[in-house]
């Protein structure tokens, strides 16, 4: 990918596995320190290393990342994944969509809530701003398409469904995802040593609270009181 940067893309279709393999090669390369590295991003089916080519060559970083990708061969291997648990007021002004998509699959609003916190869901990648999870496992009983015309104003934490997949909104901006919830946790946090609540290779876990939950988590958040739960999955 011209003179700074080197793709590995993988011809599998995009899965748990494939992602984790991603994943703990990323890591691989965090942990070695090359000097020259300046980014690794991990997408679907690729990971693109962002390098400086007057400190490490072209050949060498390929070298390292064949010999990583040996290494990767035994799933025994592969580094462990963790779940993040995402706290979310369902409904009412924090998720003015679910309606919609409880009527878009003839379902009630409490089948919509429940379907979407039985699962855990695969960080696949973050993009389109800072933070923003593109996530895989959406039950297709309330999977709903897009808006056509996308809201000017979607608040920060908003919990939406677009199509077959869900995600957040780390900060308020445009969007046109159905919008079921939202979640207290501040998901971007530029100033900190570790921006992101998460990364690509975990999982979330959205857990129903109410109203008064919600206020005691949001100011706990702003107190710098409030311990986000992040474990290791089993299994």
């Amino acid at each position: 990918m011209g003179d700074s940067a080197i793709q590995l893309f993988f011809k599998e279709e995009p899965s748990p596995l494939l992602n984790r393999t991603i994943s703990s090669i990323c890591k691989g390369l965090e942990g070695k320190k090359i000097t020259g590295i300046i980014e690794s991003v991990p997408s679907y089916k690729a990971l693109t290393v962002f390098y400086e080519p007057w400190n490490l060559s072209y050949d060498t970083l390929k070298q390292q990342l064949e010999e990583m990708l040996d290494q990767q061969e035994s799933k025994d291997k592969l580094s462990p994944s963790y779940v993040v648990t995402i706290p979310t007021l369902y409904g009412n002004e924090y998720g003015p969509d679910i309606a919609l998509v409880a009527n878009k699959n003839n379902l009630s609003i409490e089948e919509v809530i429940t379907l979407h916190t039985q699962k855990d869901y695969l960080i696949y990648m973050m993009g389109f701003m800072p933070g923003f999870p593109y996530l895989g496992g959406l039950d297709k009983k309330i999977a709903t398409p897009r808006h056509e015309n996308p809201k000017a104003r979607v608040e920060a934490g908003s919990v939406g469904i677009a199509g077959d997949q869900t995600g957040i909104y780390p900060f308020q901006s445009p969007g046109g995802w159905n919008i079921i919830g939202r979640t207290p946790l501040k998901l971007f946090q530029p100033d900190n040593e570790q921006p992101f609540l998460y990364k690509p290779g975990d999982y979330l876990r959205f857990k129903a609270i109410n109203e008064e939950e919600f206020a005691e988590i949001e100011e706990a958040v702003k107190q710098g009181t409030y311990h986000v739960k992040r474990e290791e999955m089993k299994g």
